[in-house]
């Protein structure tokens, strides 16, 4: 290798690609990516042609074709009429149903766990220290069929909800877990506004007038929030805006619930079955459970790493300030565990995610159920399948992160 004096750029010639270290790199990167495709060509290539040998074609016009099977646990309207790609749409929202339930609660679970096992009351924190080895340590599937076993085996039949001295409900009398499904109060609207028609879709009106209301309510807050900085700043006393926030989410809530005559309908035991509420499908609830508990687990875990991880003399400097254990938990400790908490949570969630498709385990109608189960067997489009079900996991994962990761940037320390 070559260097000019007084730094003289020399002219280019083909050895410099591997010569030079300003070129070495790219160099290597080309013949990296050129042998990447290369290799990628020629397995779509022998698949394309082992395909054609045994007569099939490789080609996503069967989600078009009728699907011809039901599904028992729908969030839209489906029929056997309809297409495969409309039962594909229903395994995918309830995937995104049992996984945004299964996070939401595995870190409420996770957090809960991770604070009480660093408690100085010794029972609680060897009680939390049971919940997360047991837990962690067992297969996820093992779980699932052990809480569908005491589903099926141990809790009464509906008919058994009968009388004063039969099985009682739960949760101030809401909430009836049975052997066959888990009846729980659904919301009814007596004053149904009907739909109205948005870029093509029907949405339900009185839905849209709520989200409208909490979204405005959201920006008013940001921007009460960002008027009390600057009031703190100029005068260094912040104006006290937690009852205009409060009054900002709940009085037009209220409002609107009046307005619709919204209640709750509690399910009533008629016949042998109950009725009024929401019978929801055990397999749904199983694997809503298995999941929070499961992954809590190792959420505790990651609460209690990051707790662990800040300073004992934040929490002593708190204490000396005044602050009892709660606040100084809730306003010290956490905040800055965050930075700590929040990437390995990124994996836990992306976990969460996919272990959902243990689903089949349960009879549960996910997206592997329907898309990855009974369309590919009816249809014999395997490969087609597979790559759209591994795409659809690998979008919805790649979201996730992202998501997180933008949450993650706002939580982290900011560096002067």
């Amino acid at each position: 290798m070559t260097d000019l004096p007084g730094g003289a750029s020399p002219p280019f010639r083909l050895s410099m690609l591997i010569r030079d270290r300003r070129y070495r790199a790219l160099t290597l990167q080309a013949i990296v990516f050129i042998l990447v495709m290369l290799v990628a060509a020629w397995l779509v290539n022998n698949t394309v042609q082992n395909l054609a040998r045994m007569g099939k074609t490789f080609d996503f016009g069967f989600l078009g074709n009728r699907a011809g099977y039901d599904i028992p646990f729908s969030l839209i309207p489906y029929s056997s009429d309809s297409t495969h790609l409309r039962a594909a749409m229903v395994g995918l929202l309830n995937t995104l149903l049992v996984s945004a339930l299964g996070c939401l609660f595995a870190t409420v679970v996770g957090v809960v766990a991770g604070v009480l096992r660093l408690s100085s009351n010794w029972l609680i924190s060897r009680l939390m220290t049971v919940y997360v080895e047991v837990f962690r340590n067992i297969p996820l599937l093992l779980w699932i069929l052990v809480i569908l076993a005491v589903f099926t085996e141990v809790l009464p039949a509906p008919r058994d909800y009968r009388g004063e001295d039969g099985a009682q409900m739960i949760l101030f009398g809401t909430v009836a877990p049975t052997n066959r499904y888990t009846a729980v109060p659904t919301i009814r609207i007596d004053n149904d506004p009907g739909t109205v028609s948005l870029a093509g879709f029907q949405i339900d009106a009185a839905l849209l007038a709520f989200v409208t209301a909490l979204l405005a309510a959201w920006l008013i807050h940001r921007w009460l929030r960002a008027w009390a900085a600057a009031r703190q700043d100029r005068t260094g006393m912040r104006p006290s805006t937690w009852w205009v926030t409060l009054a900002l989410f709940v009085l037009p809530l209220v409002g609107l619930m009046w307005l619709f005559g919204v209640h709750l309908l509690t399910p009533e035991l008629k016949g042998f079955n109950f009725a009024g509420g929401l019978n929801l499908d055990n397999g749904f609830v199983v694997l809503v459970l298995a999941l929070t508990l499961y992954t809590g687990a190792f959420i505790a875990e990651i609460v209690r790493g990051g707790v662990l991880a800040v300073s004992r003399g934040q929490t002593e400097a708190a204490l000396a300030l005044g602050l009892r254990a709660r606040p100084v938990m809730a306003l010290v400790v956490l905040p800055q565990a965050l930075r700590v908490i929040v990437p390995p949570l990124i994996s836990q969630f992306l976990n969460l995610t996919k272990n959902s498709s243990l689903a089949i385990a349960v009879g549960f109608p996910d997206l592997r159920a329907t898309l990855g189960g009974t369309t590919l067997n009816q249809t014999g489009r395997e490969m087609e399948s597979m790559l759209l079900m591994m795409g659809i996991y690998l979008v919805i994962s790649l979201l996730i992160s992202a998501a997180m990761n933008l949450y993650n940037a706002r939580v982290r320390l900011k560096e002067r």
